[in-house]
């Protein structure tokens, strides 16, 4: 008997099987609702717990001096004072400790991402004789702790007489990290030779291939590179310390430093917190803004 054309035609609803899949296992059985809901207290509990620090920080900076004082404390200001953002602002040369802040990262993160990207892409996408043991010996430089290398870099920046300088903080970026080489690298070697070796039969040069095939394959991964740079560049505090004795040139993470220490005997922790909570808060609005694109580079590869 043939099929009348009027038969209803079945469509997948992709939706619907996604609904159907939420709540199984990798193997197929049915989670119960019970686990699931675990779960998700559970992971909102750890949230809570690991937001609780930033919460305490904010709330102490809008708190008045009296308020800040109390026992038991408050949890939620009785009055708020955002005065103290004022005061902590006005209290150390916050805005050329910010722009000296702001300089360095930005160098940091243009010089990681260029540099790391080319030297990924010598690693991943180039077939060369010994590729793969010049690539274990840069990640060996992972294990050398910071303490051996610190003197031979200070005293290197001392005789080029780079010292006071933002150049010890800023030049470092334009040799390849060991740590971000390897992250380009593992999503660049996703990327089908057959595709490369394509554009070279074509006539693409290396640098055509690199900048006109691969990176744009390879944003997510550099987006990731640069948030993990740029978080590394603005709250170092070491780097700075060691490199960076004159005000003028001091950073953020050295002024907060600076402010505990000149008001040691009377410390404002309700101006300290305003002060840390307008440090943070670039990064965090960094974050915010590039988060699907941080967490593509970690868990996606270059190809489906």
């Amino acid at each position: 008997m043939a099929l009348s054309n009027n038969a209803p035609s079945y469509q997948v609803d992709e939706k619907a099987a996604d609904r159907a899949d939420y709540g199984r296992h990798q193997d197929g059985s049915r989670a119960s609702w019970q686990s699931a809901v675990v779960s998700r207290i559970t992971m909102i509990l750890m949230a809570l717990l690991f937001l609780l620090p930033l919460y305490w920080m904010i709330l102490s900076s809008v708190k008045s001096d009296e308020e800040l004082a109390q026992f038991p404390p408050t949890f939620w200001p009785e009055t708020w004072d955002f005065s103290n953002y004022v005061d902590a602002v006005t209290a150390m040369p916050f805005l050329q400790f910010f722009a000296n802040s702001a300089i360095i990262t930005i160098s940091v993160v243009v010089l990681a991402v260029l540099s790391n990207f080319i030297v990924a892409y010598g690693f991943a996408c180039i077939d060369w004789p010994g590729r793969n043991k010049v690539f274990y010996l840069v990640i060996a430089t992972l294990f050398l702790p910071f303490p051996v290398t610190l003197i031979p870099m200070f005293d290197m920046w001392a005789r080029l007489g780079l010292v006071n300088t933002l150049f010890p903080l800023i030049l470092p970026a334009m040799f390849a990290s060991a740590f971000f080489t390897f992250l380009l690298r593992q999503f660049l070697l996703q990327i089908p030779i057959d595709m490369l070796n394509a554009a070279r039969v074509d006539g693409a040069t290396e640098w055509r291939i690199l900048w006109k095939l691969v990176f744009p394959t390879a944003r997510p991964a550099l987006t990731a590179v640069a948030i993990f740079s740029a978080v590394g560049a603005w709250n170092d505090f070491m780097g700075p310390l060691i490199y960076l004795q004159d005000q003028r040139v001091q950073t953020l993470s050295i002024g907060l430093q600076t402010f505990r220490s000149v008001n040691a005997q009377d410390v404002s922790f309700n101006q300290l917190m305003a002060a840390s909570v307008l440090v943070i808060l670039p990064l965090v609005v960094l974050f915010f803004v590039f988060q699907r694109y941080f967490i593509r580079g970690i868990t996606l590869g270059g190809f489906k």
